[in-house]
């Protein structure tokens, strides 16, 4: 059956060489199955927790920030405590929780790699982990920030933040105008990754 549009764009396949880091991890994870750390379907399983992780977690936790403000001030001082009193847990990594206010917009970048909350995240973007995005929200966040919708009033002013290994941010979007009566659970379904990163406004 003739189809009567083009076909959409797809991403080329990634059929290249294993790199270092991809030889090293399948070497190791077979030492391990082989003597007797885990197994083959405990690994399969721990992947698969992983991939399933999505955005609403920190949905969650911005809603709670938004509806709690005892809870907000003790994710500001600690987000990885805070998280954890959700049951969420962040493991050894420091979570740093910005708030966005009427004079300040945090958005959040690894410069180095592809550094990111994925317990309250999920998988970042593509556009999270490329160089272009990494580079220029340093050198031009005005810019960037439009590119992605995102016009901020000239005086508000736009703080950078850069992750590192052991260090993620969450940034707390402020709260839409006219929300006072949903619930915490309504509350979070408005919030989306990209709030949370710090590259749209709610």
């Amino acid at each position: 059956m003739p189809h009567d549009h083009a076909p959409h764009p797809h991403r080329p396949d990634q059929d290249g060489p294993l790199t270092d880091a991809q030889i090293t991890e399948i070497a190791i994870r077979e030492l391990l199955i082989a003597k007797g750390v885990t197994t083959a379907a405990e690994v399969t399983a721990e992947v698969a927790t992983m991939d399933a992780r999505n955005p609403a977690q920190g949905a969650r936790v911005v809603a709670r920030a938004w509806t709690d403000p005892a809870f907000k001030n003790r994710l500001l001082a600690n987000g990885s405590a805070a998280c954890e009193e959700l049951g969420i847990e962040m493991g050894p990594l420091k979570l740093i929780a910005l708030e966005n206010t009427e004079s300040t917009h945090n958005v959040v970048v690894c410069t180095l790699c592809s550094c990111y909350p994925r317990n309250l995240l999920g998988l970042p973007p593509d556009w999270y982990k490329s160089r272009v995005y990494r580079s220029r929200t340093v050198r031009e966040p005005r810019a960037v920030l439009r590119e992605f919708g995102t016009d901020l009033p000239a005086g508000m002013q736009v703080k950078v933040h850069d992750s590192t290994a052991d260090m993620r941010y969450l940034v707390i979007p402020a709260r839409p105008e006219d929300t006072e009566d949903l619930s915490e659970d309504a509350l979070a379904g408005l919030i989306t990754r990209d709030g949370m990163i710090g590259v749209t406004r709610l």
